[in-house]
C-alpha cells in the first residue's frame, strides 16, 4: 500500500471510530487505528455496569468486528508512547510505525486536581474495568458489613459518595439509590439497609451545571425523592480512606468515594509543549490541527477549539468527538484532493441525564423537558447509540427486564478487587 495515503489513528473512542470508518472506505487512504484495549467502550453508560443494570459486553464491542469489510483499515493493540513529529513516526510497545497524517484521539482521564498523590483511594469510572472494579468493591463491601453488625467501622463500610454533581455522577448517585432500595433488601436481607447512605458532593451552586436551570431543579428533586443525600457548595478537601471533609469542616463517613469531578486530556510525549493547554488539552485550529504540527491533529476529550461561541472549547461529550471524527475524514480527503479544507463548525444536539426510572432530563435546543418521557427518549437515544446489533438487543432485554421486576443481575464478585 506504498501509493495509498497513510493515516495513524490513536484511540478508538467515539472520534476514532468515527474517522476510522469514514476514511477506511476511501481507496486512497490506508487506515491504522491503534488502542491498548481492543474493544470500543461506550462509556455513557459504564455506571449501569458498575451497579449492576448491564453488563460488560453490552456496552463493548470488538474493534475489528467494527470494521469487517473494510479493506483499507487495519488495527494494533499497542500503547503509544512517544510522537517523533520531525521523523513522521511514532514510538509503541510494539514497536516504530510512520505515517502521512497522524490523528490523536485520545480521550480523557479523570482529574482528581489536589488530589493527584491520593487517587488510589478514590474510585475512578472511565473504563470497563474500572466500572468491574467498582461493582466488586461495592459487593465485597456489603458482604464485609453482614459480619460486621454493630462495629463501629460498619457505617464507612456500607456509606457511598460521589464527588461530582455531572451527568456521570447524578445518574450513579439515582442507579446506587435504586438498587439500595429495589436489590439490597432482596439480596442481603439481614443488612439494615436504611443505614445506608449515598452522598452527592458537587462544588458548584447546582447539578449538571453544563444543562439548563430547570434540567438541574429536576435531577436534584429527583435524588432527593429516592434518598441521596445532595451537598451543594461542597468542596471535598480531604479524604483519608474512609472520613471524607469538606472545606467547610464537615465530616461523612465512607470507604467507597467515587470521583467524577472532572477529566483532563490524555496526551503523549512528543507534541510541542506550547500546544498543551487547560485540562491537559492539545490546542487546535478550526481544522483540528494541533499547534506547529501541521500534519498532525487532534479529536475529541483531547482537543481543545477555541470559537467566539465556544471560547472554553466543546464540551467534552460523545457527539463533540463524533463531529470532529466525522469532519476530519471529509476535511483530508479534500486535502488530498487538492482543495481547501473546510473549518470545523460544532452543532450542538442537546444535553440529557437519568435519574433513576422514569426519571430524566433532556435539554435539546428549543426544548427542554423532564420526567418519564424524558427518560424514555433517554433510553432510546442510547440504545441506539451503541455499537452492534447484538449490544442493542441484550440492553433492550436487560433494561426491559430491571423495568418489569425492579431487580438486576447484581452480586458476582468475579474479580475481587483490592486497592493499591
Amino acid at each position: 500500500m506504498e501509493d495509498k495515503t497513510k493515516v495513524l489513528i490513536v484511540g478508538a473512542g467515539f472520534g476514532g471510530i468515527a474517522l476510522a470508518k469514514k476514511l477506511s472506505r476511501n481507496k486512497n487512504f490506508e487506515v491504522v487505528l491503534i488502542d491498548k484495549h481492543n474493544y470500543h467502550t461506550f462509556q455513557p453508560l459504564l455506571y449501569q455496569v458498575a451497579t449492576g443494570g448491564l453488563e460488560p459486553d453490552s456496552i463493548a464491542y470488538p474493534i475489528r468486528r467494527i470494521f469487517r469489510g473494510h479493506k483499507n483499515f487495519h488495527f494494533r493493540m499497542a500503547e503509544v508512547t512517544k510522537v517523533l513529529p520531525e521523523e513522521n513516526t511514532i514510538e509503541t510497545n510494539i514497536g516504530k510505525m510512520d505515517y502521512d497524517f497522524l490523528v490523536l484521539a485520545m480521550g480523557s482521564q479523570s482529574n482528581f486536581f489536589n488530589f493527584e498523590t491520593q487517587k488510589e483511594q478514590f474510585m475512578a469510572m472511565k473504563t470497563v474495568p474500572d466500572a468491574l472494579d467498582m461493582r466488586s468493591f461495592i459487593m465485597q463491601n456489603l458482604e464485609k458489613a453482614t459480619v460486621k453488625m454493630g462495629n463501629k467501622h460498619e457505617q464507612a463500610i456500607i456509606n457511598m459518595a460521589i464527588v461530582g454533581g455531572g451527568p456521570t455522577g447524578v445518574e450513579l448517585a439515582g442507579s446506587l439509590a435504586e438498587m439500595k432500595h429495589y436489590v439490597l433488601p432482596k439480596d442481603f436481607p439481614e443488612l439494615d439497609t436504611s443505614k445506608l447512605n449515598i452522598y452527592l458532593f458537587e462544588a458548584a451552586p447546582r447539578l449538571l451545571a453544563a444543562m439548563s436551570e430547570d434540567s438541574s431543579k429536576a435531577s436534584l428533586k429527583y435524588l432527593k425523592k429516592l434518598g441521596v443525600h445532595v451537598y451543594l457548595n461542597a468542596m471535598v478537601s480531604g479524604y483519608d480512606g474512609k472520613n471524607i471533609t469538606l472545606k467547610s469542616g464537615e465530616k461523612f463517613q465512607s470507604e467507597t468515594v467515587i470521583w467524577t469531578a472532572g477529566v483532563k486530556g490524555n496526551v503523549i510525549e512528543g507534541i510541542n509543549k506550547k500546544a498543551i493547554q487547560a485540562g491537559n488539552r492539545m490546542k487546535v485550529n478550526r481544522y483540528n490541527q494541533i499547534e506547529s504540527h501541521e500534519n498532525i491533529f487532534a479529536i475529541g476529550d483531547v482537543a481543545l477549539m477555541f470559537t467566539e461561541r465556544y471560547p472554553k472549547g466543546h464540551p467534552q461529550v460523545a457527539p463533540t468527538a463524533i463531529q470532529h471524527g466525522e469532519h476530519l475524514a471529509k476535511n483530508l480527503i479534500r486535502k488530498m484532493n487538492g482543495k481547501q479544507m473546510l473549518q470545523f463548525k460544532y452543532f450542538d444536539k442537546g444535553s440529557m441525564a437519568t435519574v433513576g426510572r422514569l426519571k430524566a432530563v433532556v435539554d435539546l435546543p428549543g426544548y427542554k423537558f423532564q420526567g418519564m418521557f424524558a427518560w424514555w427518549v433517554w433510553m432510546f437515544v442510547h440504545l441506539m447509540s451503541l455499537v452492534g446489533f447484538r449490544n442493542k438487543v441484550i440492553a433492550f432485554f436487560d433494561w426491559s427486564y430491571n423495568y418489569f421486576t425492579y431487580d438486576r443481575p447484581l452480586g458476582l464478585i468475579i474479580r475481587p478487587f483490592r486497592r493499591k
